[in-house]
């Protein structure tokens, strides 16, 4: 189930944030003391962002927000989709459920809009993801010391 973040998910946040595994490709963790100071009671909240939640606590979180600075002129200003799922959630396909459903939110709200996505190609659960989502490589580039893979999904436009 995707829903907004509560306060009730603010423990799961600290450690989806300072998990080392979850930021394997993402640039490293934050120190959990560092986000204990930090994170205000109630996760912040946004259109777009959701809370996924299996069986009444959080598993992980679901970003769709739009890039307006992005570094590549494919991706600017367009929405770029960002997930995040604790370990103990890997390979049991809720990040494909998640997201698929995240997406289809988004197509209902922003029509005709197209969804950017970045991931590192040596991320191969996020790549067979990007696939499944029905995003198709645009480039790749180099940052952050490693090969970076930029996909794009095509706007979803409603049937007549």
């Amino acid at each position: 189930m995707l829903r907004e973040p509560e306060a009730r998910d603010r423990v799961a946040f600290i450690e989806l944030l300072a998990s080392p595994e979850v930021h394997t490709y993402l640039g490293g963790p934050r120190p959990a003391g560092e986000l204990e100071r930090e994170m205000p009671g109630v996760p912040e909240r946004w259109p777009g962002s959701f809370v996924v939640d299996l069986d009444g606590a959080m598993i992980g979180q679901i970003l769709l927000r739009r890039a307006p600075g992005h570094r590549h002129p494919i991706a600017r200003g367009k929405v770029d989709l960002g997930y995040l799922f604790l370990p103990q959630a890997w390979g049991f396909g809720y990040a494909t459920e998640a997201c698929a459903a995240a997406l289809d939110w988004f197509d209902g709200v922003f029509p005709d809009e197209p969804v950017v996505l970045t991931t590192q190609t040596a991320n191969v659960g996020s790549m067979r993801l990007a696939a499944k989502l029905g995003f198709t490589e645009v480039e790749r580039f180099h940052a952050w010391d490693a090969e970076q893979w930029l996909g794009l999904r095509s706007p979803i436009t409603p049937s007549a």
